[in-house]
């Protein structure tokens, strides 16, 4: 009735006194970035399909973009202002500042997050790992540098160019350690990076992002460290943590986390040492060793991944990665790297002897 021309649009005044005479059960907040939505327009209109994206959760790349261009002088203050707040929304804001940049994107996570689903894959692969270094341990009677013993190596889980036909090897390696201090490590990563993030990117962007980073791991050092068996979870931690490290700096001035300065260096120090370690593991073992020690290059790749693909995904927070062409050449590069490195499992350790 208000769009008899049928475009699709209608003014913002009538908008306004629609909801004021029907009294429509909307959001608050997602009618106040409707509003300003609406503001950032030439004409001052409601687009329908906006309506209907915003009602239904749902951000496309030109939504953001009008968002972005707009007044963006919202009525209410910012998310650090709101009072009596419960103990997990409150968590939900810790979430949003740690994570995103933009006080729009904040306030869009904060007002349509919901707690299910929970953020289960982190919790859950982080607890797996936790209960079969705890199962070796016990088998083993041997809770640090697990794999001098020599039944270690003879795992399923762990990837070694021996049996790199069993090509399962090339992800379920993540699931074993070197000993408590790589698990200990690993863990509180996994925990106090990458649950906050799938808490607001979602399982299926994380999880893809942590498992590219592990199956990059496993095929950098079947190419680069041919005799090296490769064991834990770095390659997909390092994926997470470089992504967002990399995402704070790009997006430095936006960032409201505290002491993101400081936090910032200890991060990058807890993990060079960490590769540090690893290198002098591999190259001047402490202990006598019947073959070659784990390889460290798995955690080179996974920062590899998490700088390029990583914060890509991001940076897109609420978009659709396949409307943009820089994901798709980052997509394309990772499957032609899969592709040589599937190649040169096959042929080159023959080739090579």
């Amino acid at each position: 009735q208000l769009d008899p021309e049928n475009t699709g649009f209608i003014g913002v005044e009538t908008f306004a006194s629609l909801v004021h005479s029907h009294e429509l059960p909307l959001d608050p907040a997602k009618l106040d970035m409707l509003v300003a939505l609406a503001q950032g327009n030439d004409e001052g209109q409601v687009c329908y399909q906006e309506l209907v994206d915003l009602i239904s959760s749902k951000r496309s790349s030109s939504f953001k973009r009008a968002i972005a261009n707009g007044q963006r002088a919202l009525p209410r203050d910012v998310l650090l202002d709101e009072t009596g707040l419960g103990i997990y929304k409150r968590f939900v804001r810790y979430v949003a500042y740690e994570i995103l940049p933009c006080e729009m994107d904040r306030r869009w996570y904060f007002y349509q997050h919901r707690a299910c689903p929970p953020p289960i894959f982190m919790a859950a692969v982080t607890l797996t790992q936790i209960i079969v270094f705890l199962c070796y341990g016990a088998r083993l009677n041997k809770w640090v540098l697990q794999t001098y013993h020599p039944e270690y190596m003879k795992s399923p889980l762990i990837y070694h160019p021996g049996h790199r036909a069993r090509a399962w090897r090339f992800l379920t390696y993540m699931f074993m350690h070197v000993g408590l201090e790589q698990l200990g490590f690993n863990a509180l990563l996994q925990l106090m990076i990458g649950v906050p993030l799938e808490m607001v990117h979602g399982i299926l962007r994380i999880s893809f992002l942590y498992l590219a980073g592990v199956l990059a791991g496993s095929l950098t050092v079947s190419i680069t460290d041919m005799r090296a068996p490769l064991v834990g979870g770095s390659g997909g931690v390092y994926a997470l943590c470089s992504a967002h490290l990399a995402n704070v700096v790009m997006n430095w001035a936006g960032m409201r986390c505290p002491y993101k300065l400081l936090r910032m260096v200890l991060a990058l120090v807890c993990m060079s040492s960490e590769v540090g370690r690893a290198v002098w593991l591999r190259f001047s073992p402490p202990l006598p060793a019947s073959g070659p020690q784990p390889s460290f290059m798995a955690h080179l790749a996974g920062a590899i991944v998490g700088i390029s693909m990583g914060l890509t995904i991001l940076r897109s927070y609420e978009e659709s990665l396949q409307e943009q062409c820089g994901w798709w050449v980052l997509l394309l590069s990772y499957g032609t790297f899969l592709l040589f490195a599937v190649f040169w499992n096959i042929f080159a350790y023959d080739l090579l002897g």
